[in-house]
């Protein structure tokens, strides 16, 4: 699977599910789990190479493209009982892998699932080795994901951690100019956060930038900006042919934005019977989730845009 976008950020405090779906694994590129450095002690140079462009917090100098999997699906390991230390509910992995073979006794990996922590193992690449198994899911396209349901998110009620993740790449493509949102759900999601974080139009239209959606079965509205589904197995953006810039966004916030269930439901022509319209509740207005800040600077701070004078200086407000 790609990389799941809510690694992006967590709830503080709360116990999570864990990250991944069972039977599914994804590899991180990024270095993770101790040592940490601060940003001053590592500099720009040696963060950008980091893939941190801004400062985010400590930077990790643990291994690599570390193997994820849900908790569930590992076997054969035990817990490193003295490496086993975590905030207040579990276990996170700050000592170094706390998972060892049970075989030969070897760290292998770490397994976190404290509060403010998504429930997670993480395998070190040199103890995983790769044997003959059942073929891997295909990878499905993009009419099958939309017809079967498979970008319903088990993670909805963390919407608000793609949210913010989305919110920071539309902003960094507007480049500083004023944009414009397309009326309906992309308005509602980001229009009074885009109306705060850039600055606003001259009312001619001039130097505005149009946002709207586009995607599988949407269709390719005229658009400067155009918010597009990455696949959920693959982790490609779909791409647009219209020449308009694509703005990636997770593809279960996009489909529900793009197919929202509370508009469907409505009949096509007609209304209710009388005695039912009355008893039936009014479609929800708006949607539940507020972009996370936490995923908005953390995916700030992996773009080199972030080094541009306009958007650091946004970043610095802390927005």
């Amino acid at each position: 699977m790609a990389l799941p976008i809510h690694l992006a950020d967590a709830h503080w405090e709360m116990l999570h599910p864990p990250l991944m779906e069972a039977g599914s694994y994804a590899v991180d590129p990024a270095p993770s789990g101790p040592p940490w450095r601060q940003w001053d002690a590592v500099g720009a140079r040696e963060a950008a190479e980091q893939g941190r462009f801004a400062p985010f917090g400590a930077l990790p100098e643990g291994p690599s493209d570390t193997i994820l999997l849900a908790p569930g699906d590992l076997r054969g390991t035990r817990l490193i009982l003295e490496r086993a230390g975590g905030y207040c509910r579990g276990i996170d992995g700050r000592d170094g892998p706390n998972l060892a073979c049970q075989g030969c006794d070897l760290p292998v990996g770490s397994r976190m699932d404290d509060c403010g922590c998504w429930q997670l193992v993480r395998l070190l690449p040199q103890a995983v080795v790769r044997l003959p198994g059942p073929p891997e899911r295909p990878v499905m396209d993009w009419a099958e994901l939309l017809g079967t349901g498979a970008l319903w998110h088990r993670l909805s009620e963390y919407g608000d951690i793609p949210v913010g993740v989305a919110l920071a790449r539309v902003v960094a493509a507007a480049g500083g100019a004023p944009v414009e949102v397309a009326l309906g759900p992309l308005a509602e999601l980001f229009g009074r956060a885009l109306g705060v974080l850039l600055p606003a139009g001259d009312g001619a239209g001039e130097g505005t930038k149009r946002l709207d959606l586009a995607g599988p079965g949407f269709g390719e509205p005229a658009a400067d900006l155009v918010v597009v589904p990455v696949h959920p197995q693959t982790g490609d953006p779909w791409q647009p042919s219209a020449g308009a810039e694509p703005v990636p966004m997770d593809a279960a916030l996009w489909a529900e934005l793009a197919f929202p269930p509370h508009r469907t439901r409505l009949p096509v022509v007609g209304g209710l019977p009388p005695g039912v319209e009355r008893d039936d509740p009014l479609p929800p207005h708006g949607y539940p989730w507020q972009p996370s800040v936490g995923a908005f600077r953390y995916t700030l701070a992996g773009m080199p845009a972030v080094r541009e004078p306009w958007l650091r200086a946004l970043y610095d407000r802390g927005c």
